[in-house]
């Protein structure tokens, strides 16, 4: 009897861990999408580089601040190192540095929308643990 309650427990808790890490991807694409609509709705393109700027530091201290953590892991700090990289490379794409085209004023808003895709599947395939995640996300929330 106490062997099953006992197994019962553990997959209860892995389902909540599951979820909970599902949670917290989905919180980095939103606060991502937020940020894409915020730049459709915005006509000037200088404005729209504005926003995308600010989010990207934004993201860029939450993430630092969380690698900085003496709670994350060794695997979650090269996890979100690897985030951060994607996170810079978008940046200079943006602003046409290190070797990238800057991205015209033009293709603004399907770049953004290109941002939310590309960090959609990055926060599927780098492994952050549930603590490094809503780590990110308070620290996120803090910062804006």
């Amino acid at each position: 009897m106490l062997g099953r309650t006992a197994i019962r427990l553990t997959m209860i808790m892995f389902v909540i861990a599951f979820a909970s890490i599902a949670q917290g991807q989905e919180n980095i694409q939103k606060y991502f999408n937020d940020t894409a609509c915020k730049v459709k709705a915005t006509t000037d393109p200088s404005q729209k580089r504005d926003i995308l700027n600010t989010s990207f530091d934004h993201m860029f201290k939450a993430m630092n601040a969380a690698k900085s953590s003496a709670l994350i892991s060794k695997d979650d700090k090269a996890g979100i190192g690897r985030l951060i990289v994607t996170l810079k490379e978008k940046q200079d794409e943006l602003a046409g540095v290190n070797g990238y085209d800057r991205v015209p004023d033009a293709q603004l808003n399907a770049f953004a929308n290109y941002v939310v895709q590309d960090m959609e599947q990055a926060t599927q395939t780098v492994t952050i643990s549930l603590v490094a995640l809503l780590l990110i996300i308070i620290l996120v929330v803090l910062i804006t």
